[in-house]
């Protein structure tokens, strides 16, 4: 399914995103360069390339899986700075996250929501449903054995011209930003990787790719008196806060550990290709390139979300062809169990702050705001409307506690897996609430 042609009008969109709180988008407005870009268009950034809108450190698998035998499947990328760890479960994980298993954050440990993720893979290619990375499970996974568990890629400059937001924890003071955005580069980078800022800091030792030779000639991440990777040609610069400096936000940027410009090894996401044409909102296409989401989905015809099982399964007919764990509900918002009708969708939307509705008791005291929207909104980049009143599907500002935290009834996902979950249902989607 393409985005194009497919956000729904919602007459009603903030009243329905003031019942659930806790969510995010990018800082679309923001443009993105590199010295590596091959197109330039209308949409203010440079992309991958001339059929891929992505942004520049967008994943080329084709290199990876058109490499000839004796090509390193690494190398085909990056071949001056191959990854010196074998990482299976990060593999399984970015390969999962491709097809449309999301495993949640990627950080190469078996968890929840890897498990949860296999055990939809295995049920969607006729395995038995262990959650575990089994001999039948990586055999049916090598298929994309080529694809390797990290690439390394180069931080756009421009993304020292972002804005980056302290973000009050007040309502009223957030209710004064122009946007809830991200609140470093750092946090930026974790959301665009489907990971966080602690892995990326460990992919990167002493702020230099895995692997990369250090100034004095070791390579970084494995034993000095053995190095297993050839040297950079162009080291990549060590972090520094004033290196991250912006006119805007000093004090937020400066606590970033990364930098515009260089070079990092990041999770090997992939499945980020956005055609031309795809995408008719440019601030929507410009979140997908952001968070590393494609344009080319799975149109579904249902959707079912587990209350006990902590996902959301997504078929076409009988066949399940995602799967995403989600937050679903409380004690006190119990998830609306039943089925109901996809009404509409909203991009990077705003969120009206109503104590009312959020309490669940119409005598509830306290004053009304609307928020902006961003990343670090309460519904995240994404409202999936729903026919039942106050209730949606949504995104997040926190994904390491999806699966977790509980909601205010409605039902959360990562920002990416909110975003892919848009392009794949219509106002034609069952969806169905289970206990």
């Amino acid at each position: 399914m393409s985005f194009k042609a497919h956000t729904l009008a919602i007459a009603t969109s903030l009243l329905a995103l003031s019942a659930c709180g806790s969510g995010g988008a990018d800082n679309a407005d923001q443009p993105e360069t590199s010295a590596t870009s091959t197109a330039q268009n209308n949409y203010g950034y440079e992309t991958y390339g001339d059929d891929n809108l992505a942004d520049t450190m967008a994943s080329n698998d084709e290199r990876y899986m058109n490499a000839s035998e004796s090509d390193s499947a690494d190398g085909a990328q990056s071949a001056d700075i191959p990854d010196p760890e074998d990482r299976p479960i990060m593999q399984a994980q970015v390969v999962l996250d491709r097809i449309g298993f999301g495993p949640g954050v990627i950080d190469g440990k078996m968890g929840m929501s890897t498990e949860n993720a296999l055990n939809g893979f295995q049920e969607a290619n006729d395995l038995d449903v262990t959650g575990e990375l089994d001999d039948a499970t990586r055999q049916a996974l090598s298929e994309w054995e080529r694809i390797p568990a990290t690439r390394v890629v180069t931080i756009p400059v421009s993304w020292s011209d972002a804005e980056y937001t302290d973000i009050p924890e007040e309502t009223e003071a957030q209710a004064e930003l122009e946007r809830m955005g991200y609140k470093s580069l750092d946090e930026r980078l974790a959301e665009r990787f489907h990971t966080t800022v602690d892995v990326l800091k460990q992919l990167n030792p002493n702020g230099r790719p895995a692997g990369a030779r250090s100034p004095s000639g070791s390579a970084s991440g494995t034993p000095t008196a053995s190095p297993t990777a050839t040297g950079s040609s162009t080291p990549p610069p060590t972090p520094s806060a004033s290196s991250t400096r912006t006119a805007s936000n000093d004090s937020a940027s400066s606590a970033s550990y990364f930098t515009p410009g260089q070079q990092i090894r990041v999770p090997n996401i992939g499945a980020d290709r956005i055609a031309p044409g795809s995408v008719e909102d440019t601030g929507w296409q410009q979140t997908l390139a952001s968070l590393g989401v494609g344009s080319d989905q799975p149109e579904v015809d249902r959707i079912v979300v587990s209350k006990a099982g902590k996902t959301l399964k997504a078929y076409q007919g009988e066949k399940l062809v995602a799967l995403f764990t989600v937050s679903s509900g409380s004690s006190e918002f119990p998830l609306p169990i039943g089925e109901w009708d996809i009404v509409g969708e909203a991009y990077n939307p705003p969120f009206d702050y109503d104590p009312k509705v959020l309490q669940g008791d119409e005598d509830a005291e306290g004053e009304e705001f609307t928020l902006p929207p961003g990343p670090n909104g309460p519904v995240g980049v994404v409202w999936i409307d729903l026919s039942k009143e106050h209730y949606g599907i949504h995104g997040t500002p926190d994904p390491e506690t999806i699966g977790r935290a509980q909601s205010h009834g409605c039902v959360r996902l990562t920002n990416w897996d909110a975003a892919r979950l848009a392009g794949m249902v219509s106002q034609s989607t069952e969806v169905i609430f289970e206990a």
